[in-house]
């Protein structure tokens, strides 16, 4: 297992918002933490902390960019926990 750092900017969250959230919903088991900042109306920032395997971790950090409107980045641990 390893534990990675998923930081998405959702552009427009209004229209990406809730597909974002049932995606996030469907990891809950590998969710550890959570962080979302609205910046302005337009763009929202979020950090996300999870443990998992690396397939998992690379198939939300997948299904979050293919959405409309998210942009997203991951760091992932060099070490097995």
């Amino acid at each position: 297992m390893k534990v990675a750092v998923i930081s998405a900017i959702l552009e427009n969250p209004i229209l990406c918002q809730e597909k974002f959230n049932s995606t996030l919903a469907s990891f809950r088991g590998n969710i550890k933490g959570r962080m979302g900042i609205p910046l302005e109306e337009e763009v929202s920032v979020i950090s996300i902390v999870v443990k998992g395997e690396l397939n998992e971790i690379n198939s939300l950090t997948g299904k979050l960019g293919n959405i409309n409107g998210v942009t997203v980045k991951t760091a992932i641990s060099k070490k097995e926990i």
